[in-house]
């Protein structure tokens, strides 16, 4: 597989979920991101920890999620435990944002 086959191989498969994104987003209460992931949800509990040397990590639990990755041959998952020392950011997805705009 030459370098631009690869290439285009990797362009379809983002626009390839793009697309299931754009498909499955309204179902969805919740994103989540952290530094490796990005998450669709419906439920998610954000627990900061901190270890015996005073570091703070912090423990990410969802449940119904859906995960950008796009090699992943099952995006969907029924409860996902991230573990990070990084920042997490926990969004609520406004419903009337994610409506298309009625046509006039």
């Amino acid at each position: 597989m030459s370098a631009e086959d690869l290439e285009k191989y990797e362009t379809e498969m983002e626009l390839q979920l793009y697309r299931e994104y754009r498909d499955v987003v309204g179902l969805f209460t919740y994103v989540v991101e952290t530094e490796r992931r990005f998450y669709l949800t419906n439920s998610v509990e954000l627990t900061p920890r901190s270890t015996e040397g005073g570091e703070v990590y912090f423990e990410v639990s969802m449940a119904d999620a859906w995960v950008w990755d796009m090699y992943r041959p099952a995006r969907f998952v029924r409860n996902v435990r991230v573990v990070t020392f990084k920042d997490v950011n926990v969004e609520e997805l406004a419903k009337a944002d994610l409506e298309p705009p009625s046509p006039s």
